[in-house]
């Protein structure tokens, strides 16, 4: 078993199980699966969101294996990520509590609580009328360039993402109600419980998340120049040397445009 409290629920908690003190959380429910329950909740006057995760027992395992897709066993996956992420200096959530309990992966408990971040705004919603109105140049060039970084520090790290969408990102709004300003820019990582952490990101993933996050804005009318920005920043070396390997970037942008095709489809038949 592992635990892991922050001072103020180590202390709300002092002589109590903290597994059963997770399922008696209550809030706003943002998730409910039969294996996993996701609620932001107040405490002493602070807000958080919880991750609580249940067995999802053998037949859910081998189903997504046989579906070629790695299954969520708990939350040891973000716990492990957020960690990784923090040594790396890529901004993320802030955990307030972590536990897992059982060693078998089918019947494993287990929940992490992070701090809420509030006055915040998906990268999504903040970018979705910038083909009718685009945003100022100095505020896109910076958005770039530190999702960009912040790409590049995660996959020399060792983290993958697996849904590394613009949604993912979410942009903190001036506490003033000012317009934002290259100064005030600040972006937090979030959803990592299907990250994986090894020493070394495989090529083969990195080009996923690389794929799904261009996919996620291909609406939102960037230029043929910021995606070379991107790209410039996430190798860090001068955009000929990078473009010398055109085949892999190749490859990236026929992910994005199969997942794009595949999400017209989609929508086409709803």
């Amino acid at each position: 078993m592992t635990i892991y409290l922050r001072k103020e629920f180590e202390e709300r908690w002092t002589g109590l199980d903290p597994f059963e003190q997770v399922k008696l959380l209550q809030g706003k429910v943002f998730r409910e699966l039969e294996a996993r329950r996701t609620l932001q909740f107040e405490s002493a006057g602070k807000s958080y969101f919880a991750k609580i995760h249940g067995g999802i027992g053998w037949k859910e395992i081998i189903a997504n294996l046989l579906r070629f897709r790695l299954p969520v066993l708990g939350a040891e996956d973000e716990w492990l990520a957020i960690r990784r992420l923090e040594k790396a200096e890529v901004p993320t959530m802030t955990v307030a509590a972590y536990g897992k309990r059982g060693k078998n992966p089918a019947q494993q408990l287990s929940f992490i609580i992070t701090d809420d971040l509030t006055n915040t705004i998906s990268l999504e919603d903040y970018t979705l009328d910038w083909l009718k109105h685009p945003p100022p140049y100095a505020i896109k060039y910076q958005l770039i360039k530190k999702v960009a970084e912040y790409t590049k520090k995660m996959h020399l790290s060792g983290v993958n993402h697996r849904d590394y969408y613009i949604c993912h990102y979410l942009l903190h709004l001036p506490e003033d109600g000012s317009e934002l300003t290259v100064e005030t820019i600040k972006l937090n990582l979030i959803d990592l419980h299907r990250a994986q952490v090894r020493s070394k990101t495989p090529t083969r993933w990195i080009k996923k998340d690389l794929a799904a996050l261009y996919f996620s804005v291909l609406d939102i009318g960037l230029t043929y120049r910021d995606v070379l920005r991107f790209i410039r920043y996430y190798t860090g070396v001068p955009l000929r040397q990078a473009l010398k390997n055109q085949r892999y970037w190749q490859s990236i942008t026929h992910k994005a445009k199969k997942m794009y095709l595949r999400k017209q489809r989609k929508g086409d038949a709803i």
